[in-house]
């Protein structure tokens, strides 16, 4: 396994994260992820950004030797945590939807 990889492994099992959880939570393809671990490939920049806004993590972190560990249930409110993971499961245009909903509220 390529280091890029060993390092995304690694901030999984800190995270106690499936691959599939990591895909959810970064918005990219499970079978797009399990492709790049199969075949041992070094992820894209733009996909290791992604992956990296899942982590809560900058590139920089990423490269870093002490990257941190961002819990971030700690951050959000119980409502807050179940209206993210909510947004997370709806497909995109549903988000859209959702956003300008917000929106919409928000001015009332």
């Amino acid at each position: 396994m390529n280091d890029t990889l060993m390092k995304i492994q690694k901030l999984m099992n800190e995270r106690n994260w499936s691959l599939y959880k990591l895909a959810k939570e970064s918005d990219i393809p499970y079978s797009s992820l399990n492709s790049l671990f199969l075949k041992n490939n070094q992820p894209t920049l733009s996909t290791l950004e992604k992956i990296c806004k899942g982590f809560h993590i900058t590139l920089g972190e990423f490269f870093s030797n002490n990257t941190p560990f961002r819990d971030i249930s700690s951050e959000y409110s119980k409502d807050e945590r179940e209206l993210i993971e909510s947004f997370r499961n709806l497909n995109r245009s549903n988000k859209k939807l959702l956003l300008a909903f917000i929106k919409l509220l928000h001015n009332y």
